[in-house]
């Protein structure tokens, strides 16, 4: 128990350490290549923060356990949507570029609703349904590089920060990106080793805990966005990153093993993921993303809320 937590210790000392540079080589290689923040952050920031989820829904896949191959990816679109930018919205709103988010919004949508409708419908993801989620994934990608290109460049500050060498900029984001899966490892690994010593379930710890590990990345990302005055980077990386979270994420899974939607946790004799965790995904990412569109800018009573529907999600979870 004492190895599992200084191993927790390190692991959040490397994501801490591995934010800091790679939202410094992020958002240096977004002024010197003259690309919107939120674009950056809804791309390369977005896969980078995403490789914990990525690395252990596969070897949860890879080992039979669904449920945490299913639940992480679910459980982190509503970590990241109700808790970390609910931190960014709560403590810096403000105007958003309606143009850049309607793209990874739309995708997000779609591969939501047909991430659900496979759920409901049939219960089971085969290796095609898989696939169809990566060719998205590649789609979303070309389309939003395409856009990157016809954007216009950002007005530049009078005073202008001082540019590091573009070789230091690429530095900061591979070595950022390694020690961001390094210490999400380390964290999820250990973590979830004190969590079974405290008795906490499989389906519990797969929702909450893991999509918490897995997904702290993105909050360390968020928060040293904000310290750092990006929050445009943040709220790009947050939505980026939900959407990587169907498409990459679960459609790596899935392809590399298809499974079944777990059915051990019920409610209401039903599937608790369809009955609540679901819902839940699309309800926190609709009052994320609808009023920033229609108002292009985001309010501060939406982090509130998206807050304390966080709060009551994961008090459900360990008291139901």
């Amino acid at each position: 128990m004492l190895k599992a937590v200084l191993l927790f210790a390190v692991g959040l000392l490397c994501l801490i350490k591995g934010g800091d540079w790679f939202v410094d080589g992020a958002t240096g290689i977004a002024r010197r290549f003259h690309l919107p923040e939120l674009l950056i952050g809804a791309t390369v920031v977005s896969i980078g923060t995403t490789l914990p989820e990525v690395m252990v829904s596969t070897t949860a896949a890879l080992e039979g356990s669904s449920s945490i191959a299913y639940g992480n990816a679910i459980g982190s679109v509503i970590c990241n949507t109700s808790l970390i930018a609910a931190i960014t919205v709560a403590c810096k709103p403000g105007r958003v570029d309606r143009k850049a988010l309607r793209t990874p919004v739309i995708f997000f949508f779609l591969a939501a609703v047909f991430y659900s409708a496979i759920a409901y419908l049939t219960g089971f993801f085969s290796r095609t349904s898989g696939l169809i989620l990566l060719a998205g994934f590649v789609v979303y990608m070309v389309l939003t590089v395409l856009q990157m290109k016809g954007s216009p460049a950002p007005a530049e500050d009078a005073g202008g920060e001082k540019e590091n060498p573009v070789w230091l900029d690429l530095v900061l984001l591979v070595v950022g990106a390694v020690l961001i899966a390094v210490g999400a490892r380390l964290l999820v690994d250990n973590g979830t080793i004190i969590a079974r010593e405290l008795g906490v379930p499989e389906t519990v710890i797969a929702l909450t805990f893991v999509a918490l590990g897995t997904s702290l990345p993105e909050l360390v990302t968020a928060i040293t966005s904000l310290a750092k005055g990006h929050g445009a980077l943040s709220l790009g990386n947050v939505i980026g990153a939900n959407l990587f979270n169907l498409v990459l994420v679960s459609g790596m899974a899935i392809t590399v093993t298809p499974f079944r939607v777990p059915v051990e946790a019920q409610l209401a004799g039903h599937p608790a993921s369809l009955v609540l965790d679901i819902p839940v995904m699309f309800a926190v990412m609709l009052l994320l993303t609808v009023p920033a569109l229609i108002k292009g800018k985001l309010s501060r009573w939406q982090g509130v809320t998206l807050l304390c529907i966080y709060a009551g999600y994961c008090l459900f979870q360990f008291t139901r």
